[in-house]
């Protein structure tokens, strides 16, 4: 059992925090949101009470999505110039779009999943790299 900020004893999470970030739910409880806008983390779970000021992801998601999403794009047109060699104009039609929706569409989760990781390190003892 977690004491709460209330005084309250919470009982643990039933859902593991990789997956509630992933699902952009606080990673202490699974239940309140993570975010207040499309990027934008709250300061405190509305649950549980767990605070998220004192996180910082940086760049840390983005970097790995913009290689996801980059890399399917590429061998996806690279599939497309090998198959049917296309003219460039259908490649970019093909690839900009599925570039930009791979990208906003990971982007949360991801962000998530990061929070999500420092609040399972912190919980478990290990120290924040400075």
């Amino acid at each position: 059992m977690i004491n709460g900020p209330t005084g309250i004893d919470l009982q643990p999470a039933r859902i593991s925090p990789i997956r509630a970030g992933l699902l952009c739910r606080c990673p202490a409880c699974g239940e309140g949101k993570l975010f207040a806008g499309f990027l934008k983390v709250v300061d405190c779970c509305a649950v549980c009470g767990t605070d998220f000021t004192r996180l910082n992801t940086g760049d840390g998601a983005s970097v790995f999505i913009m290689q996801i999403s980059g890399g399917i794009s590429a061998f996806l047109a690279l599939g497309l110039q090998i198959a049917f060699t296309p003219p460039l104009w259908v490649l970019l039609i093909v690839a900009v779009p599925l570039v930009l929706a791979l990208s906003f569409g990971l982007m949360r989760p991801g962000k998530g999943l990061m929070i999500a990781l420092q609040v399972r390190d912190r919980h478990h003892g290990v120290a924040p790299h400075v």
